[in-house]
Formats: C-alpha cells, sequence, structure tokens
C-alpha cells in the first residue's frame, strides 16, 4: 500500500491521528492548517446518523460552508490537488426503484436525487469542487464511497434476519467496500489528480453482476450467486448463514478502477475464500480500527462508542 508522507490530520476530536484540533468550519483553523500543505483529502463531514441529533443549519456549516472554506483556502495555498470523500447516497431516490422494476444499475452518469440534507449537503459540495476546477484549475477528485463501516446495520428487520457480519459480506456483492480498498482508492486519487482534473468516482468493492442480470438479481439473487460462486451456500452454511433473495442496486466501480488505477481486493469472492479457510473476510485495517461510532453517547443502533 502506498504511504502518505508528513501527513497532518485536522479534526475536531483529539486522538493520535489529529495534529490539528479544530473544525473546517472554522475559516482561520483552515488557513493554518493548509500553509506548506500540498494535498488535501478532504473527509470531514456530518453523516447519515446525524440527523437526528443536528440541525439542518449544523450541516450546512460542516459538509458545505467547510468544505468551501477548505476549497478557497487550498486554491490560496497553492496545494497541488484535492480529493473529496463523498457517498453513495448522495444518489439517493434513485438507488430505490419501482416496485417489480429491476435492480439500479449506479453508475457516476446516474443523476443525484437526495432524500435528505446529508445527501444535499454532499453534492453540494461536490458541486463547489467542480467549480474550484473550472474557475481556479484545482485538480479535485470525489470519491463516492459505498459503504464501509463496521458498524452494525441501521434497518431492525435486516439485523434481526441476519448475523452482523453475514450482512456485511453479502454487500461486498453490489454495496460495500473494506476500509483497505476506500484508502488504496484515495492514494490512487491523489496521484491521479493533477492529470485527470476533476472527475467523479463510484468507490465499492468489485460487483461481480453484469448489467444484463439486473432483473434476475432482483427477483431471485441466491440462484444468481449460486452460479457464479459455486460452493459458496456450503461454507455459509457452516454457520448458519443466508444470502439476501434479491437486492435492489449495484454499484459498479469500473470506472474508478479505468482511471485510477485502482485495485480493490477485498470482493466478495476473497470474502468467501477467506471464510473457507477459517479465515476473517474484513482486511487487517478494518479489525485493527474497528468501531468508533459518531455520537459521544449511544442514539442508535450504530452509533455506540
Amino acid at each position: 500500500m502506498r504511504v502518505l508522507p508528513d501527513a497532518a490530520g485536522l479534526d475536531v476530536l483529539a486522538s493520535p491521528t489529529t495534529t490539528i484540533v479544530g473544525s473546517i468550519a472554522n475559516r482561520e483553523c483552515v488557513r493554518a492548517a493548509l500553509a506548506g500543505v500540498d494535498a488535501v483529502i478532504h473527509t470531514a463531514t456530518l453523516h447519515k446518523p446525524h440527523i437526528g441529533s443536528h440541525r439542518w443549519a449544523d450541516f450546512v456549516e460542516t459538509n458545505v460552508a467547510g468544505t468551501l472554506n477548505l476549497l478557497e483556502e487550498a486554491v490560496n495555498a497553492g496545494v497541488s490537488r484535492f480529493v473529496f470523500t463523498s457517498t453513495t447516497s448522495a444518489f439517493g431516490h434513485a438507488l430505490v426503484p419501482a416496485p417489480g422494476e429491476p435492480a439500479a444499475w449506479i453508475t457516476e452518469d446516474v443523476k443525484p436525487v437526495p432524500r435528505n440534507i446529508y445527501g444535499v449537503t454532499k453534492t453540494a459540495a461536490e458541486d463547489l469542487c467542480e467549480l474550484a476546477w473550472r474557475e481556479h484549475g484545482l485538480p479535485c477528485l470525489i470519491l463516492r464511497t459505498s459503504r464501509f463501516f463496521p458498524e452494525a446495520d441501521d434497518r431492525d428487520a435486516v439485523r434481526a434476519a441476519y448475523p452482523d457480519l453475514n450482512i456485511k459480506v453479502n454487500e461486498l456483492l453490489y454495496r460495500r467496500a473494506d476500509i483497505e480498498d476506500v484508502v488504496s482508492a484515495h492514494l490512487c486519487a491523489l496521484e491521479r489528480a493533477p492529470e485527470v482534473g476533476f472527475g467523479r468516482y463510484v468507490i465499492s468493492a468489485t460487483t461481480p453482476f453484469s448489467r444484463e442480470e439486473v432483473s434476475a438479481i432482483r427477483d431471485d439473487l441466491r440462484s444468481v450467486v449460486g452460479r457464479l460462486y459455486p460452493g459458496y451456500d456450503e461454507v455459509y452454511a457452516e454457520r448458519g448463514w443466508q444470502m439476501f433473495p434479491s437486492i435492489e442496486r449495484v454499484y459498479v466501480n469500473e470506472r474508478a478502477r479505468a482511471e485510477l488505477g485502482w485495485e480493490p481486493r477485498y470482493d466478495f469472492r476473497h470474502a468467501v475464500e477467506r471464510l473457507g479457510a477459517g479465515e476473517d473476510p474484513r482486511s487487517p485495517l478494518a479489525l485493527g480500527i474497528g468501531a468508533k461510532g459518531y455520537h459521544a453517547e449511544s442514539t442508535g443502533v450504530y452509533t455506540v462508542r
């Protein structure tokens, strides 16, 4: 894996990886943090779990105004490249097909239809990145990352029906990435940003499905996975696991692999092989980081510290 030289971290909370404690909503703090900096990876955000605990104005302050602070000060500081961590949640309502329709095939060409303040502010921040590229020539790459958090699923019915790791391995087929692959995508984006200039990329584990299978995976996912991965069901049966009966979307990472030179490793096949060998399917990085939570106190199923 590539290594970032002399990386510094700006965060609102002190931690072993926090160099500067402060907020991106504070322009003076951002200006000081970017002095002498060559590249920016912008991951700071209020996330979906914060919708119930924060005001819309808080989302705008952090996700929009904070991003603007970073972009403008990056231009002023002569930063050479800017990578923004966005989210597949930005696609919003476009992710859910109507009843009876095939699964949605989600590429960068799908138009976002945000369904909450999180999605609205992340797409607005993306547009600011594009404007910074067009107006100031700041190379900006946007990574729309799928699920990589280790916390439990927020859907009660899903948690009740499947073990947690079973859910996460199933999701590698269509809507999840291991954090080690997410990190490598960011490092690839840093390298390619000056050459590419501007771009949006879906970052998710490589799906095994083709576009021709969107009806089949919506109607009978288990049959399709059984055909593509003979014997996976035996590995699952040993653990009392099940495949989902249906999925409603597929994230497609083809553009990121082609244009960024990204080579994700942790897909469904890798997970099944590791499980079959009696090993944990997650990367060492994922296991080492563990669950951090989103709030100082528990506010829900995936916000426990």
